[in-house]
């Protein structure tokens, strides 16, 4: 499905170069969900923008299901999902959900289904501040598959939620991934969260990042919350923190 080969990124201002990625290089299958971690500041957050088309790359190229990234995202296959919902406070629930098909001019479409999917049926006329920050995050990841996406891009999505909403958050993503079958590039800051939800999970270098090590997660699928007290998942996110120390 995505195909990077050899990306790089360095941002010039007055002030000098930085150089953000060097020579990344992976290939992901169709429907496969992989976790970016790396060092704060290392680049997570401009890959998966370069990947989506959104930061155009100093050298190096991304295919998506065979086009470029740019026809790729002209064509609507990537979505974002942000730490911040980013939702209208002044557009209705059911509104922000509209918001992308009004863009692609997709209107006649009825979003409404989604929000059955992320738990939130009954909600579709309540605004933005009537909803807790985790309510928010499922309207924002409803909105974000209103237009069928084959590319589902998360920067960090629960960041900013507590503990106890942030497993939540983990499991509803889990079965709308399984029921829909998007690929997902996830970037966390959590090893454990990495662990839990992914396929393979991509650990970046210092910055200039580069793709260090790939983990090959192997727990089997429906995964549950008993996993984290096992062994085998105590030692794959202590791999990952000894490869990111």
């Amino acid at each position: 499905m995505v195909e990077a080969k050899q990306l790089s990124k360095v941002y010039r201002s007055a002030n000098g170069e930085v150089a953000a990625l060097r020579d990344v290089s992976f290939s992901v299958e169709q429907g496969e969900f992989i976790s970016v971690i790396g060092p704060s500041g290392c680049g997570k957050s401009t890959l998966i923008k370069v990947v989506g088309d959104i930061i155009e790359p100093s050298a190096g190229s991304v295919m998506v299901d065979g086009l470029s990234s740019r026809d790729a995202r002209m064509k609507g296959m990537f979505s974002f999902v942000f730490q911040n919902p980013v939702l209208l406070p002044w557009r209705r629930v059911i509104e922000n959900l509209r918001l992308p098909l009004e863009i692609l001019h997709r209107e006649t479409r009825d979003p409404s289904h989604l929000l059955d999917m992320v738990g939130l049926a009954g909600c579709e006329n309540k605004y933005p501040g009537e909803l807790s920050g985790g309510m928010q995050q499922r309207v924002a990841l409803a909105r974000a598959l209103t237009f069928d996406p084959k590319v589902l891009l998360m920067d960090e999505p629960f960041g900013a939620v507590d503990e106890l909403t942030r497993d939540t958050l983990n499991h509803e993503l889990l079965r709308i991934w399984q029921e829909i079958s998007v690929t997902i590039f996830f970037v966390t800051h959590s090893i454990a969260e990495a662990v839990f939800l992914s396929d393979r999970v991509f650990l970046l270098s210092d910055r200039p990042a580069s793709l260090k090590y790939v983990l090959d997660v192997p727990f089997p699928r429906p995964r549950e919350d008993s996993m984290k007290e096992s062994d085998a998942f105590q030692e794959s996110v202590r791999c990952l923190r000894d490869k990111l120390e």
